[in-house]
């Protein structure tokens, strides 16, 4: 598209040039006024064939034929242009679409983000970063066009408070949904939805009033989240902690590191459930140390290795998005 733009502009400049160069010139030639130039110029130009406005001189004829040349090759590459821009932006759409429903129809266990404004860019750019699989939902065409920058990432068009749109989105088959509308009510709204067609997802939502915590709860969300409360721990943090938030800043924010804490639930049927953390050999099938246990809305920080497994309990870990595949296998049925 940007090759075809140039290319029209390109058209458009040179089409300038050849009615300036037959106005002066008819101007300069033929001594007529800049009404007579201009509309000579125009017709010799289209090669219409009205005829002359006044008889013309040799010279005249001359120059005539010389603009009549310019303007075929001039309207030519004109043509041309504007062909090839529309063509090419067609195809181009034609293809987009069909790719884009392509990858929707095979999204399954994603995540849906509901708004794509700073917050929601900020979300897509970790799912980007981590390979979580996701899809966008804005009514905001000219913010999903401006917000593809980031990186390639799936997007409906729509209201996301609307059936439709969220079945389009497959959110049967999604594992969360993640909603930063800036009203608090258009995120019930839309929690409300979301929880009526798949009960088991996990949702988060963006917080703007306190006040509206407990519609939010009722709604149906998992967790919430105030940008407001992140915000001031993190500058209280940042005075009395900075080494530690420059560390977590250069982990969560490098542009080609996928280190994340994460975390790995042990399921049904683990070989690793009733055996100590350290017959597990967690770290030497994967090389990676188990920070905390999540138990019962419990922590148990730095477990040692006697520290039993049982079944639901979330290894968490500081990894790369490989060595947590490496986890999920090792801790697998």
């Amino acid at each position: 598209m940007e090759a075809s733009g140039r290319r029209l502009l390109i058209a458009i400049v040179f089409l300038c040039l050849a009615l300036i160069i037959g106005v002066v010139g008819y101007q300069l030639v033929e001594g007529w006024s800049l009404f007579d130039s201009l509309y000579m110029t125009v017709i010799t130009l289209a090669t219409v064939g009205y005829g002359e406005t006044h008889p013309l001189s040799p010279t005249g004829r001359v120059f005539t034929m010389f603009l009549i040349i310019i303007g075929v090759g001039v309207l030519t590459y004109g043509l041309t242009a504007v062909t090839t821009f529309v063509v090419e932006g067609a195809l181009a759409d034609i293809i987009g679409r069909r790719r884009m429903e392509a990858g929707i129809t095979k999204l399954k266990d994603h995540v849906i983000v509901c708004g794509i404004g700073e917050t929601g860019r900020h979300i897509a750019e970790e799912f980007l970063k981590i390979r979580v699989p996701f899809i966008v939902i804005d009514k905001d065409a000219e913010t999903i066009k401006h917000m593809r920058k980031i990186g390639p990432f799936l997007f409906i068009e729509g209201d996301a408070s609307d059936d439709e749109v969220l079945l389009q989105a497959r959110i049967q088959h999604a594992r969360g949904l993640v909603t930063t509308i800036p009203h608090d009510r258009d995120n019930v709204f839309v929690i409300l939805t979301a929880r009526g067609l798949n009960p088991g997802l996990r949702i988060v939502t963006r917080l703007i009033e306190e006040e509206a915590r407990a519609k939010l709860q009722k709604a149906g969300a998992d967790a919430i989240v105030s940008t407001n409360f992140i915000g001031g721990l993190r500058m209280a943090s940042e005075m009395v902690r900075p080494t530690v938030v420059s560390f977590l800043d250069k982990m969560l924010r490098a542009a080609t590191a996928d280190v994340r804490v994460s975390e790995a639930k042990i399921p049904s049927g683990s070989r690793l459930i009733g055996k100590t953390l350290g017959e597990a050999g967690i770290y030497e099938k994967t090389a990676l140390t188990v920070i905390s246990i999540a138990r019962d809305d419990s922590f148990e920080l730095n477990p040692s290795p006697d520290s039993r497994l049982k079944e639901g309990d979330g290894l968490i870990v500081c990894c790369s998005a490989e060595q947590l595949k490496k986890l999920v296998d090792c801790i697998a049925v």
